[in-house]
């Protein structure tokens, strides 16, 4: 997506009959795809209704091996993501000129709608994504007590504990709208380019047009998300494989466009308060074993983060605690 900054950068991405040579996406280097009909190599699908000992079992082993996984059984009602997808192509859809009025400013590379959004967003949409964030934040919370659970936390802990109580009731949201436009020539260019996110965890609603890939390795491919009717993806961000100092890990994941069809995704992204101090928690780092990550803020995060989007490697590299440090920490823990 190009950086918008005034009306004679604004490229209408809905008219173009060819990519042109300055939005050709050329990769250092790409992993092969996993065709979707394979049977191997699939995206967890996990059921909340299955009942909930089924379910964490299930939480673990995605968190573990891929990252990510598909949510159903979750409660947001499935009509509710329909108006979602309908608003967000209507305001996508406006006209190059008209959007250009609402194109983000200040530090911001690319969009619309940073407030003051309230006049060129209708009424309608305003409500509906206020349903909608109303519906996942709370679903966001039961998610977090999942992952406690999976990570072996007592309901008496997850309860109880300071910290894990702080982080469920402090997340903060953040909502970005996508339409992904049909594209003349998908093999020369991106939806999205490869990265992972920076927050605790990232829910994925999208209509029924596949374009989300996550990268699995030994050896490297990508894999596609399925598009569900009615199912949320969840992927975790690196300050979740912070927090549960690498058990459960972030996933790198890009997103692609197709010639037929236009794509809507929504990502719905729950982070720590930006003066919360990241670290791992006690019960995930084993007795005998020590913290493997540094304590960072989200701020202090993106700082590092930046410097690795859109490349294949992850800005957690620079969080990790030295063999020394660690020794040094051991020890000290010992000691007390």
């Amino acid at each position: 997506m190009a950086s918008i900054e005034n009306a004679a950068t604004t490229f209408d991405f809905l008219a173009v009959k060819c990519v042109p040579e300055s939005y050709v996406w050329t990769e250092q280097k790409d992993y092969p795809v996993v065709p979707e009909s394979a049977r191997h190599d699939v995206v967890p699908v996990i059921d909340m209704a299955d009942g909930m000992d089924s379910a964490i079992a299930a939480v673990a082993r995605a968190a573990e091996e891929w990252g990510g996984f598909l949510l159903v059984g979750h409660n947001v009602p499935i009509e509710l993501l329909v108006r979602v997808e309908e608003q967000i192509k209507c305001l996508l859809a406006r006209p190059a000129p008209e959007k250009e009025r609402d194109a983000c400013s200040g530090g911001f590379e690319n969009g619309y709608g940073v407030p003051p959004y309230a006049p060129y967003f209708s009424k309608l949409m305003c409500d509906v994504m206020e349903e909608f964030h109303k519906e996942t934040r709370a679903l966001g919370e039961k998610v977090v007590d999942m992952f406690y659970k999976a990570l072996g936390l007592s309901a008496d802990h997850i309860t109880g504990g300071e910290v894990e109580r702080q982080i469920r009731d402090t997340m903060t949201a953040t909502m970005r709208l996508n339409m992904y436009p049909k594209c003349p020539e998908p093999e020369c260019a991106i939806g999205l380019a490869v990265h992972t996110d920076s927050v605790f965890f990232t829910f994925i609603m999208q209509n029924l047009v596949p374009g989300l890939q996550l990268l699995r390795r030994g050896p490297d491919r990508w894999v596609t998300v399925p598009a569900l009717p009615g199912a949320l993806v969840i992927l975790i961000g690196d300050l979740f494989h912070v927090l549960t100092n690498g058990r459960f890990h972030s996933v790198l994941h890009r997103a692609v466009v197709n010639q037929d069809h236009e794509r809507v995704s929504v990502a719905y992204l729950l982070g720590p308060p930006n003066d919360m101090k990241v670290a791992p928690l006690d019960a995930a780092i084993h007795p005998g074993s020590k913290a493997a990550f540094r304590a960072v803020t989200w701020p202090e995060y993106m700082v590092a983060r930046e410097k690795t989007f859109g490349k294949d490697v992850s800005a957690l590299t620079m969080l990790r605690v030295t063999e020394d440090e660690g020794d040094a920490e051991l020890a000290q823990g010992m000691n007390n």
